[in-house]
């Protein structure tokens, strides 16, 4: 093995993972970080990778700032004793301070001739939708009028069933759940979202669990769904969700439950190791989004770089923002908090059929808890801020309206 090869001293930090948290952090702190990635590629924006598959942005449009330093290899081996790191390509990159960024991994369902016996790899014509090579991988086999089926109706299933039909593929959308979007849509938007999807040539199928997949010569030629209906499909996307990276951290030693635990500090129970982003378990959560990631990186680089002032990482409080094309009426979504109500919370809706509109936000006594706008986001602005600032609603005896007017009653 040989030692990391630059010229100086060691980096003072060592990140692992190039993904959104890794790369915000090694650009906060420049010069005195080393990023270790494994995807031979400049860091991308892993949110834009839809907008890939659709074919509105070329692959290099998504590229993040460069590191100054980036090592392209996988990070193997963790020694906390000797404080290094042990990579594929046989480099010993010592650390000061070592960053676990390593992300998530896609879930993979227990589906019946997914991995025949002796198989590790995924068959001819299923792809995974989480990493650039599984974008181009994809847009590359996806042709006009091909069939393809999406498994999956959450956000990435349905961002994913979108840039297909946008490439002018027959999709089927099958979501084992109720509704779409489930984590966060209400069954009303949910509702309007599956219309659009409709509009766009998606057939949706929702409470619709799929039992296996039926291979002809190494490749995927049909989707089976636990009621004996078989889907015919030339294109198989897993949009399953995802699973924290842990397993350099838990070979380390390290403490680990669904994710890498970490403190307010992002610390780990070794001092010299902290987590970021989807492989991070801050406060038993593991998000698995953009913003808390990019949050989490902007937090730590305060620290590093400024420990006397730092502010302790006290969570994320996520929106979630979409665009669905369409040629005569796109669909624009914006989701924040909790979007089912409890039994005593106050909900207010504004619903507009003709326009496409829907607006509902939920109050839990005098606090914004949650909110979802579709076609007209207006108000989400002043929407968010009020929720994320968590602070007590005006009291005036009349029902908040206000919160749903386009300028949120300023």
């Amino acid at each position: 093995m040989t030692s990391h090869c630059g010229k100086g001293p060691a980096p003072r930090v060592v990140v692992v993972g190039a993904g959104l948290a890794g790369a915000r952090l090694a650009a906060r702190l420049g010069a005195d970080a080393l990023l270790i990635g494994e995807e031979p590629y400049a860091p991308y924006n892993r949110v834009l990778l839809t907008d890939v598959l659709a074919g509105r942005l070329a692959p290099e449009v998504i590229a993040l700032p460069a590191p100054a330093a980036h090592l392209r290899t996988r990070a193997e081996r963790i020694d906390r004793a000797e404080r290094v790191v042990e990579c594929a390509d046989g480099s010993r990159v010592p650390y000061g301070t070592l960053v676990l960024a390593t992300g998530a991994n896609p879930v993979l369902p227990p589906l019946r001739g997914l991995f025949p016996p002796g198989a590790t790899e995924l068959p001819g014509g299923v792809h995974a939708f989480r990493t650039l090579d599984d974008c181009l991988a994809l847009s590359a086999a996806v042709t006009p009028g091909c069939r393809a089926v999406v498994i999956g109706g959450g956000l990435l299933g349905v961002c994913a069933a979108r840039a297909l039909a946008d490439r002018g593929a027959r999709v089927v959308l099958a979501q084992q759940g109720d509704r779409l979007m489930e984590r966060q849509l209400d069954p009303a938007a949910s509702a309007l979202v599956r219309e659009h999807l409709t509009r766009l040539g998606v057939e949706v199928h929702t409470e619709c669990r799929v039992r296996g997949l039926r291979q002809h010569d190494g490749a995927v030629t049909a989707v089976e769904l636990a009621d004996g209906f078989v889907l015919d499909t030339e294109l198989t996307v897993l949009a399953c969700g995802v699973r924290p990276r842990v397993g350099l951290a838990r070979a380390a030693g390290l403490d680990v439950r669904r994710g890498v635990v970490v403190d307010d500090a992002l610390r780990t129970g070794d001092p010299r190791v902290h987590a970021i982003g989807d492989c991070a378990e801050h406060a038993s959560r593991t998000p698995c989004l953009a913003a808390p990631a990019l949050d989490q990186a902007d937090a730590l680089a305060a620290a590093l770089t400024a420990p006397e002032s730092a502010r302790p990482y006290a969570g994320t409080r996520s929106l979630t923002r979409l665009t669905l094309p369409h040629a005569e009426r796109p669909l624009d979504v914006a989701a924040f908090g909790e979007p089912d109500a409890r039994p005593d919370d106050d909900v207010l809706r504004l619903a507009d059929a003709t326009r496409g509109t829907y607006r509902k936000v939920v109050v839990r006594g005098d606090r914004l808890v949650g909110g979802v706008l579709l076609g007209d986001l207006a108000a989400v602005g002043a929407l968010a801020r009020a929720w994320e600032a968590d602070e007590p609603l005006p009291d005036d005896g009349a029902p908040p309206l206000h919160l749903l007017t386009h300028d949120g009653g300023h």
